[in-house]
């Protein structure tokens, strides 16, 4: 994984890159890459990652496998060592929907040890799986998650909606200042958990995050207030479109897998770095705690040198 779970590629200085199973000179995402990775090379029936700001959705997404980010505070996440307390979560990574299901329904009931699980009772899902989706009501998102994704993920997207006969398209406002909120609450409370080991040794960190670390550490308290302003701004504008829809389509990650090693992707008509834009679709909706499936698309890649 990437160190202290602070990346999207698994591309690790100390212990080295983790590779696809389905091309090993292709990342396979991260921060939670080998756990989609083992469980795409048939090595595990089911693994386990955190996501905090994409990190089980882009590995399944790469690697070609289901995975879940449940609702924040839905699953407890007692014995992982945390990035972001407000952010954080655990799933299942699994090669099938009952898998998956299994897993999620394993894994539910409240832990007092996690402050921020929900106490609830436990709703099984695998036994609901037979359900039709007839009566419910299904769109794509558009503006962000179409303009900074490119034609392999607008496809994948297109062929989904149209095998469910999704024809409506929301656009949410603001997401970019969503995801800038996220990725400044991550950075403070991220430095925050490490700042005595980053004031103490900062040497031994991993040099791809050490630097973000350390500038999470000098933010200035009005910008992380101002973040959290827009998060709960956000969440009420997500709420809104979810009294007039109950499932949204959008692609997981903006690209297939890129090469390990790769600095630059080619997005929305910029040139932007590959290691954070890679999970750029993934943290406005992690900042506010909804549900999201990933799902592997078969056929819809097109050929890349």
């Amino acid at each position: 994984m990437d160190e202290y779970a602070y990346g999207f590629t698994t591309e690790n200085t100390h212990y080295g890159a983790t590779r696809n199973p389905h091309d090993v000179e292709r990342s396979a995402g991260g921060s939670s890459g080998g756990s989609a990775a083992a469980l795409a090379a048939g090595q595990v029936p089911l693994t386990l990652g955190s996501d905090t700001n994409g990190s089980i959705r882009v590995p399944s997404s790469l690697c070609g496998v289901f995975g879940l980010k449940p609702t924040f505070g839905r699953l407890p996440r007692t014995g992982s060592y945390p990035f972001v307390a407000s952010l954080d979560h655990l799933g299942p990574f699994a090669r099938s929907v009952q898998d998956l299901a299994l897993a999620y329904d394993l894994l539910q009931g409240h832990d007092a040890r996690d402050p921020g699980c929900v106490a609830r009772p436990v709703e099984p899902t695998l036994a609901r799986l037979d359900e039709g989706i007839d009566a419910l009501r299904i769109a794509t998102l558009g503006g962000w998650w179409h303009e900074m994704a490119d034609d392999d993920a607008r496809a994948a997207v297109a062929r989904v909606a149209g095998f469910l006969g999704a024809r409506d398209e929301v656009e949410l406002p603001e997401v970019a200042r969503a995801r800038a909120a996220a990725f400044l609450i991550t950075n403070a409370e991220g430095a925050n958990l490490h700042l005595t080991d980053l004031r103490r040794r900062a040497q031994d960190f991993e040099p791809l995050s050490r630097d973000r670390l350390l500038a999470g550490a000098l933010l200035p308290a009005t910008w992380v207030q101002q973040a959290q302003r827009v998060r709960r701004w956000f969440a009420g504008r997500v709420a809104e479109a979810f009294t007039k829809v109950d499932i949204l389509l959008a692609p997981a990650t903006p690209c297939v897998a890129p090469r390990l090693g790769t600095e630059w992707l080619e997005l929305g008509g910029a040139r932007l770095p590959a290691r954070p834009s890679l999970g750029l679709l993934a943290p406005p909706l992690s900042c506010i705690g909804v549900p999201v499936l990933t799902v592997p698309v078969w056929g819809a890649i097109t050929a890349h040198p």
